[in-house]
């Protein structure tokens, strides 16, 4: 239960969390078990059932099955895991996913690593487990999970949203989790970069011209027809949607689209980096 922890300066997790907690503690109480009793009911210590009372820890899928069979509440303890699915990861992540189920199309750039949306399991375990001060494990392992669950736009059967991704030569070849990491990862950039809906257009390193000096960024064409920014960067997650901000956000990108390969030219660049990987 290590990375179901749950986030003590997340107010939204903490409402789901003492509502869950008050529930379990109700239903174990009514069946005249002690904390203890229902932990070995449920194959769980005492230590961890009281977490979860306390809305210390968030519970598993599997552990809000047991209780509800151990103490008989007919499904209705089973149907809190839809309420805990989600803040399970910590809350820009589950915000920037909302973002982006809203959006119709998305486009990023990026000059220091691999687009999170694009990034394998093991790619993004050492991007994030690079970070310093570093994470507990259980941290790094509750971020890779944020992160590969937002992944699921990409896949979407509807075609939306659009995405268009430009990365910079160097985030193809720094060797973030070593060579087999970066290897699965292209092979990944390759695989993506062939669905109907999704762009990858790489900047060279050779290139005079680089509108993107100033680091990642990404426009989210929204439903309502709006448009937002988000910009992340040391310390920093940031929403634009200041009017002229966004201006100067949309006109650089479109100077980085302009001066990246085609995407057909992108896609065998990386093959070719891959080969030399």
């Amino acid at each position: 239960m290590d990375d179901w922890d749950a986030g003590m300066d997340d107010d939204e997790a903490g409402a789901v969390m003492k509502a869950v907690a008050r529930q379990l503690k109700l239903w174990r109480e009514a069946a005249g078990l002690t904390q203890a009793e229902f932990g070995t009911a449920i194959g769980y210590g005492e230590e961890l059932v009281s977490s979860v009372e306390r809305g210390r820890r968030i519970p598993r899928p599997e552990f809000l099955d047991r209780a509800d069979e151990a103490l008989g509440a007919g499904g209705k303890l089973a149907a809190l895991k839809a309420d805990v699915a989600e803040i399970r990861y910590p809350k820009k992540v589950r915000d920037l996913k909302k973002m982006e189920a809203e959006s119709v199309e998305l486009c990023a750039y990026n000059n220091s690593v691999i687009h999170g949306l694009l990034q394998t399991e093991d790619y993004a375990r050492a991007v994030i487990g690079n970070r310093q001060p570093p994470f507990p494990q259980n941290e790094v392992e509750r971020r890779v999970a944020g992160r590969v669950d937002r992944q699921g736009i990409i896949s979407t059967k509807t075609g939306l949203p659009v995405l268009n991704f430009v990365q910079c030569e160097a985030t193809l070849r720094r060797c973030t989790g070593g060579t087999m990491v970066l290897r699965s990862q292209l092979e990944r950039l390759l695989e993506v970069g062939q669905l109907s809906n999704v762009s990858i257009q790489v900047l060279p390193l050779s290139r005079e011209e680089n509108a993107g000096l100033e680091g990642p960024f990404q426009l989210l064409r929204l439903k309502d027809g709006s448009t937002v920014g988000h910009n992340e960067s040391q310390l920093i997650s940031r929403v634009i949607s200041n009017p002229k901000e966004l201006q100067t956000l949309e006109l650089r990108y479109g100077m980085i689209r302009a001066q990246a390969l085609t995407p057909r030219e992108s896609l065998a660049f990386i093959d070719k980096v891959r080969g030399e990987t």
